[in-house]
């Protein structure tokens, strides 16, 4: 089986030099040197790949490529470049490259976040998701964000030294009953445990260097019987997995539904038209997708942002204290900041702008993936190249913003603010995150409500003396989010506090 292997594997190899020989003789973009049959895997990390990227722009420019067995890599490290391919030229760069794993043998080619920019649902999900989460559509559902978040701040004050787990079930109770209609009423809520469970398979799938049939997609065409095809049987039995996780929440609201005892939602508001329609079988195929693409792409985003915010208010105390001064002189001291309050409240978003740039959530955001061969600024990008947009890499470009690791909410603020990180951080043309606004309001309201009743804190080691955590991130798949850390929630607004349990 080695050798039938390796033989493959050669011959993978061979047709991509070949075929890249009967291209353009224009140069692909510079970068670091690769071998001959492996390219530069050896050079590559497996884990926060966007940081090599970075330090390997400092070297080779805004843009470099790289490849791997079966695949050649665009990384684009400016705004600049990135916002002419993937936003001007979108129609040549808005399709997804495929995984074998994930997409194709476990089936998952039509989650909202992998589906091809040529299948006919594609348009069709852009246009149901912008119109359910639209900055009028979402205000329907202020109060359950209000709701949660007294539930999140009643969780701090009492469980504390849990502040991740509390953020996290904030974030699923909130795109659970957005999509589904679910109410989480306990910590072990089984929705979002077997939504976590999709969430873990997923990355396993999804990993990067774990499985050889990417790098030799014909391995594919083995039976799933024949030594060394495991990874079929493992995609399969996944893929089931992950199908159930898809079709529970679903069929739940569609029972709900049925019995006329069901609450506004996603899912309702689809199969339920006001027109009184009749919703056909692929109407509702699309619902169920759509709904998934809801929760996965709002729940560990949020609550990563969130973590981050609690970590700059630790290591930055005096922009923690600069915000809560701005609370208490426009909302007071007598009640939580509400989504009124919002414009008021200038200092706060600019923090809010901050936390995106300072700690994206997707560093490298979603490969994208050129549909047809293209030139740029001199530079050949053949067809099939993957396109990585290093959003880390813009963050913290230093003409942009000056002293980039530093967490300063007032380079947004006065006559000549910096560059909003919005225009970025949900990333490019046809394939940015419809969801930006719900997560910007969930993220407002439980930013200002925590400064509102909490003083965040270093934590103590045992002589009583304060500790700094460093500030260290570690991912998870594409997504970034700080490493484990202590810190304490101080109330500094008792009387507000009670109003929590009444």
């Amino acid at each position: 089986m080695s050798s039938g292997i390796l033989i493959l594997f050669v011959a993978a190899l061979a047709t991509v030099f070949f075929y890249s020989r009967r291209h353009s003789k224009l140069p692909l973009p510079p970068g670091p040197s690769p071998k001959f049959f492996t390219g530069n895997v050896h050079q590559l990390p497996k884990k926060e790949p966007w940081l090599m990227y970075t330090t390997w722009a400092e070297s080779y420019g805004p843009i470099f490529s790289f490849r791997v067995p079966n695949r050649q890599f665009i990384v684009l490290n400016s705004l600049q470049s990135a916002t002419e391919l993937l936003d001007s030229r979108a129609t040549t760069y808005s399709d997804r490259p495929r995984r074998w794993m994930y997409t194709e043998l476990a089936r998952r080619n039509l989650t909202p976040f992998n589906i091809s920019f040529t299948h006919p649902y594609f348009k069709t999900y852009r246009t149901v998701l912008k119109a359910s989460l639209s900055s009028r559509t979402i205000r329907s559902y202020q109060l359950l964000q209000t709701e949660q978040s007294r539930v999140l701040l009643d969780g701090l004050y009492k469980s504390p030294e849990h502040f991740a787990d509390q953020i996290k079930r904030n974030s699923a109770a909130v795109v659970l009953y957005l999509a589904y209609g679910w109410k989480v009423t306990q910590n072990d809520d089984y929705f979002i445990g077997i939504l976590k469970e999709g969430s873990e398979i997923s990355a396993m799938l999804s990993q990067p260097g774990r499985w050889l049939v990417e790098a030799i997609p014909s391995l594919r065409f083995l039976p799933s019987w024949f030594p060394g095809a495991g990874f079929k049987r493992v995609a399969f039995d996944l893929g089931q997995k992950l199908r159930r996780v898809d079709t529970i929440p679903f069929k739940w609201s569609k029972q709900q539904i049925r019995s006329g005892s069901y609450t506004h939602s996603f899912v309702s508001t689809q199969l339920l038209p006001e027109d009184g329609s009749t919703v056909s079988a692929q109407q509702e195929e699309i619902t169920k997708w759509c709904s998934q693409g809801i929760y996965a792409g709002g729940v560990d985003t949020t609550s990563s942002s969130l973590t981050s915010f609690v970590l700059a208010m630790v290591l930055y105390p005096e922009v923690q204290k600069h915000a809560q001064a701005e609370i208490d002189a426009v909302v007071g001291q007598d009640r939580f900041p509400t989504f009124n309050d919002r414009d008021k409240l200038p200092y706060i978003g600019a923090l809010m702008q901050e936390l995106l740039r300072w700690a994206p959530v997707a560093p490298q955001g979603l490969p994208h993936h050129a549909m047809r061969e293209d030139v740029y600024k001199g530079y050949r990008i053949p067809k099939g190249a993957t396109i990585i947009a290093n959003i880390l890499a813009i963050s913290r470009d230093k003409e942009m913003y000056p002293d980039p690791l530093e967490f300063r909410p007032e380079r947004f603020l006065g006559p000549s603010p910096q560059l909003d990180p919005r225009k970025f951080i949900f990333g490019f043309g046809r394939r940015a995150c419809p969801g930006l606004h719900f997560a910007q309001a969930s993220l407002y309201l439980n930013i200002a409500c925590i400064l509102a009743v909490f003083t965040i804190a270093k934590p103590l080691d045992e002589r009583g003396e304060e500790i700094t955590p460093p500030a260290e991130f570690e991912d998870t798949g594409v997504l970034w989010h700080p490493k484990p850390f202590k810190c304490r929630f101080i109330p500094r607004n008792k009387d507000l506090m009670t109003t929590l349990s009444q």
